[in-house]
């Protein structure tokens, strides 16, 4: 990254709307990849990452740099898009990773045979799985995220490690 982030984040916090924009190209695609691997619709993503920045926005004044800008900002991007989960009153992940439209863009590279064998876990497993292996939150962040038990997040998590292996293993 050629951008000096540290400056760009605290003329952000100073209401520089310029080297908030750069920051917004800068993890757009991140966020908006977290956001449709949770939500499986192009629409819903792009609104939840919308609304994303604009969390950002509202909270950067409170960012000290306790962590890293992009785990921040990829946690803000989690949350909104399990309250949008929320809001539907369903929880639906990725069906069809085939067609150019409907592929995330993301920043970790996983295998085109990895991604559409994560497509056929059952949407409970699949949401763990993908919080979990791909996003790294921990089963007591994923069971406070999903309001499931935490044993019921390593339950999930085991089957769906069980069902990717047999897919896999077709393959």
């Amino acid at each position: 990254m050629s951008e000096d982030l540290p400056a760009l984040i605290l003329a952000s916090q100073g209401g520089d709307l310029t080297a908030f924009q750069r920051l917004h190209t800068l993890f757009v695609k991140r966020a908006y990849a977290v956001c449709f691997r949770l939500l499986a619709d192009t629409q819903k993503a792009e609104d939840a990452c919308q609304e994303t920045f604009i969390k950002v926005w509202q909270q950067l004044p409170k960012f000290r740099g306790d962590s890293n800008f992009s785990t921040w900002l990829h946690s803000i991007a989690t949350r909104t898009a399990i309250d949008a989960w929320r809001k539907d009153k369903i929880l639906r992940l990725v069906d069809d990773v085939e067609t150019d439209e409907q592929v995330a863009p993301t920043d970790s590279v996983i295998s085109s045979d990895l991604e559409q064998a994560i497509a056929q876990l059952p949407r409970q497993a699949r949401a763990v799985f993908v919080l979990f292996a791909i996003e790294g939150y921990t089963h007591k962040e994923i069971a406070q995220l999903l309001k499931i038990a935490e044993g019921s997040s390593k339950a999930h998590f085991h089957r769906a490690r069980q069902i990717l292996q047999e897919v896999l293993d077709e393959q």
